[in-house]
C-alpha cells in the first residue's frame, strides 16, 4: 500500500463520527485536515486537541483546522470525508467544488438511506464512496466525545464500484490501527446501508421520544416488541428493494442493540434538544420506500410523524391560518441559507439591522459572527399597511433578535429597534466590514447621492450630499427610463452596448423628460438613450469630491439594479471604482453591525448608554 503518510484526507464536521474518525485517521498515519463551522469548538481544539474518552482514550491534536470546507483547497485532499448531518450537507457540497479534481474521491459517512446520493448528484456516482458507521459517541464537551461502543466491522464501499481500490485503501488504512472496517462491492453496500438504516430507525426515534438511553430502551419487554415490529415492517420494504436478509436478522438486530449500552443515539440526541433531525433518511426513507411498493408502515409513519411534529422543524408553522402562510413566504424569500432548519437562529445571538429609505425599506439580520442569514426588501409606501409587520412578526419569531437598528430616512419616526443610527455611519460600518481601512464610498439611493469618507480606522471622516434635487437618484432614473420606455431590468445591459458621449443638458427631472422625448422623436437608439442617462449621472456625482489615492466603493438601490453605472464612473474619474456585493442592503447589514456592537458594549459594561446619531 502507499505510504500512508503521503495520504491526505479532509474531514468535515466534527461530531462523535468525525471526530473519532479523523483521531483514527491521524492515528494510522495520515495527514488529516478537519473543518467544522462551530468557532468555539474549532478554538478548543486548537487549544486542546481533540479528546476521546471510555472505550477509547486519546487526545489528538491537529495543524490543519478550518471552519469552511473551501480553505482546503490548497491541500491536494486525496479523501475528502463528510461526517455531517445530511440537511448540512448540501452547504458543504458547495464549498467542497472548489476542491474538484481527477485525483479526489468523496466519502459519505454518514446514516441513512439515500445519503451519499446528496454528494454524488454533485461529484458523481464514479467519485463517491459510501461508509457504514458502527461505532458511537456522545460529546462530553466542544471537543470530547465519550465513546460509547464500537460493533466492528465498519463497511466502505464504491457506489457504483468505480473506485474499488479507493475502497480498499482506505479500509486497509483503518485496518492498520485495528479500527476494523471492511471494504465491499456496491450490492453488498446497499444491503448494509439498509441494514444499519433498520436498526437505527427501529430506537433512535423512540429513545428521543421516551428519552430513553438504548440499555434503558432494550431494558423494557414492551419496547423491545415495538422495536421488533419497527425492524420487521423495514425488512419487508427492504425485500422489495431485492434485498435479502437471513432468517435469524431480527435476533442479531437485537443482539447488536443490546450492545449499545447508555447511549442516546445522535439522532435521540437532537429531538431531546429540540434540534432538526435527520428523521426523513431514516424511519422517513423506509415510509418512502413503502409507498413506492404498497407496504403498509405504520409504526415508522407514526415515529416519523411525532418526531417531526415534536421538533417542528419550521417555527413558523405554528403561526396558524393566513398569517401563518404570510410568514412562511417571508421566510422562504428571505432566508440566505435555503436549508437551515430555523431552530438553528433560535440556539444563537442575532441582530438586526433596518434601513428605513425613501423608496424601498431593507432588512438584514446577521448572526453572532456578523454573517448575514436574513436579507429582506420592501416598497416603503406599500399599498399593504401591514406589511412591515408582517415582516417584523417572521424575523422575530425566526431570530433570537438581542438588539436591533434603524437608519434612513424614516428611522426617528420608528419605534420598533433599540437603537437608531444615521445612514451615513451605517453605510461605513457595512462597507468596512469587508473593506477595512481608509476609502470612499458613494451611494446612490432613491433621493440622494452620498459620498463618504472613512478614515483608516473605518470612522466617518467627512461626507457630501447631493443638492436638494432628486436628479441623478433613483426616483430620477425611475421616472426618465419610464418616459423613455426602457425597463429598469435592461437599462444596464442596453447601455453596455453603446458607446454614445452625449448627456442629457438638464438635471430637472420636468426638463429631463421633454428632452428624453426629443431624444425618442429624433429615433435615438434605446441603448443610446441609456448610456446618455447614465453618463448625466456620473457627470452629477464627479461634482462631488472624492479623495485619490484611496479605494472607491459603490452602494445603494441605483448600482444594484444598475451594474454598468459603476463602468461610467471609473471611466469619468479615471479609477477603478468597485460595487459591494448586495449594495442595495449594505447601509440595513452596517446597521445590524452598530446592533450587535452596541450589544456587545453593553454586556461588557451593563452601565453604558445608547447613543443615537
Amino acid at each position: 500500500m502507499e505510504n500512508i503518510k503521503q495520504i491526505k484526507v479532509g474531514v468535515v464536521g466534527l461530531g462523535p463520527v468525525g471526530m473519532i474518525l479523523a483521531v483514527k485517521l491521524k492515528e494510522a498515519g495520515c495527514d488529516v485536515a478537519i473543518c467544522d463551522k462551530d468557532d468555539f469548538k474549532l478554538k478548543k481544539i486548537r487549544d486542546e486537541g481533540i479528546v476521546l474518552e471510555h472505550i477509547i482514550e486519546s487526545t489528538t491534536r491537529f495543524e490543519n483546522v478550518y471552519d469552511s470546507v473551501s480553505d482546503m483547497r490548497h491541500l491536494d485532499l486525496d479523501y475528502l470525508v463528510f461526517s455531517l448531518k445530511s440537511y448540512q450537507t448540501n452547504g458543504a457540497i458547495k464549498e467542497a467544488e472548489l476542491l474538484n479534481s481527477d485525483k479526489i474521491t468523496f466519502i459519505a459517512a454518514q446514516n441513512g438511506i439515500d445519503t451519499e446520493q446528496i454528494i454524488s448528484s454533485t461529484f458523481g456516482e464514479s467519485k463517491t464512496l459510501r461508509m457504514i458507521i458502527n461505532y458511537a459517541g456522545n460529546l462530553a464537551s466542544p471537543n470530547t466525545a465519550r465513546v460509547s461502543f464500537f460493533t466492528p466491522p465498519n463497511y466502505i464501499g464504491s457506489v457504483d464500484d468505480s473506485r474499488t481500490k479507493e475502497s480498499q485503501q482506505f479500509a486497509d488504512i483503518l485496518n492498520s490501527i485495528d479500527f476494523f472496517t471492511e471494504s465491499i462491492g456496491s450490492f453488498e453496500l446497499s444491503k448494509r446501508i439498509w441494514e444499519k438504516t433498520i436498526l437505527n430507525a427501529s430506537l433512535s426515534a423512540l429513545c428521543g421520544v421516551g428519552r430513553l438511553t438504548m440499555a434503558e430502551a432494550m431494558a423494557d419487554e414492551d419496547t423491545v416488541e415495538l422495536i421488533e415490529q419497527i425492524i420487521n415492517e423495514g425488512i419487508d420494504v427492504a425485500e422489495k428493494e431485492k434485498i435479502r436478509f437471513p432468517d435469524d436478522f431480527v435476533r442479531k438486530c437485537m443482539q447488536y442493540l443490546k450492545k449499545g449500552g447508555d447511549h442516546f443515539p445522535s439522532l435521540a440526541v437532537d429531538i431531546i434538544n429540540n434540534r432538526q433531525t435527520e428523521i426523513d433518511y431514516f424511519n422517513g426513507k423506509i415510509v418512502e420506500y413503502g409507498k413506492k411498493h404498497y407496504v403498509k408502515t405504520s409504526l415508522n409513519l407514526a415515529f416519523t410523524n411525532m418526531v417531526k411534529a415534536m421538533t417542528n422543524k419550521n417555527v413558523m408553522n405554528r403561526m396558524p391560518g393566513v398569517e401563518g402562510e404570510v410568514n412562511k413566504k417571508i421566510l422562504s424569500k428571505g432566508l440566505v441559507e435555503k436549508n437551515r432548519s430555523t431552530i438553528y437562529f433560535k440556539e444563537q445571538d442575532c441582530f438586526l439591522g433596518i434601513d428605513l429609505g425613501s423608496a424601498f425599506t431593507k432588512f438584514v439580520v446577521i448572526d453572532e459572527k456578523g454573517k448575514t442569514v436574513f436579507r429582506y426588501i420592501l416598497q416603503t409606501m406599500n399599498k399593504d399597511r401591514h406589511a412591515m409587520k408582517h415582516v417584523l412578526q417572521s424575523i422575530h419569531s425566526t431570530f433570537n433578535i438581542k438588539y436591533s437598528c434603524a437608519t434612513g430616512y424614516g428611522r426617528k419616526h420608528f419605534t420598533e429597534t433599540d437603537i437608531i443610527k444615521t445612514e451615513i455611519n451605517c453605510a461605513a460600518a457595512g462597507v468596512s466590514m469587508f473593506h477595512p481601512g481608509e476609502k470612499n464610498i458613494i451611494d446612490i439611493g432613491g433621493e440622494d447621492i452620498k459620498v463618504i469618507h472613512a478614515d483608516i480606522n473605518n470612522h466617518v471622516a467627512n461626507f457630501y450630499m447631493n443638492d436638494k434635487c432628486a436628479a441623478g437618484t433613483g426616483s430620477f432614473l425611475a421616472e426618465i427610463s419610464e418616459r423613455a420606455e426602457i425597463s429598469i431590468s435592461d437599462m444596464s445591459s442596453l447601455a453596455a452596448h453603446s458607446e454614445y458621449d452625449k448627456e442629457l443638458n438638464s438635471f430637472c427631472t420636468v426638463f429631463a423628460k421633454t428632452e428624453i422625448m426629443n431624444w425618442v422623436f429624433d429615433g435615438m437608439k434605446k441603448q443610446d438613450i441609456a448610456r446618455g442617462i447614465y453618463i448625466s449621472i456620473a457627470n452629477k456625482v464627479a461634482k462631488m469630491r472624492l479623495l485619490p489615492g484611496i479605494p472607491t466603493y459603490m452602494i445603494g438601490g441605483v448600482i444594484e439594479h444598475h451594474p454598468y453605472l459603476s463602468n461610467i464612473l471609473s471611466e469619468k474619474f479615471n479609477k477603478e471604482i468597485k460595487t459591494i456585493e448586495q449594495p442595495q442592503h449594505t447601509v440595513a447589514f452596517g446597521a445590524a453591525l452598530l446592533a450587535k456592537q452596541n450589544w456587545n458594549a453593553q454586556v461588557a459594561n451593563p452601565e453604558l448608554e445608547n447613543v443615537n446619531v
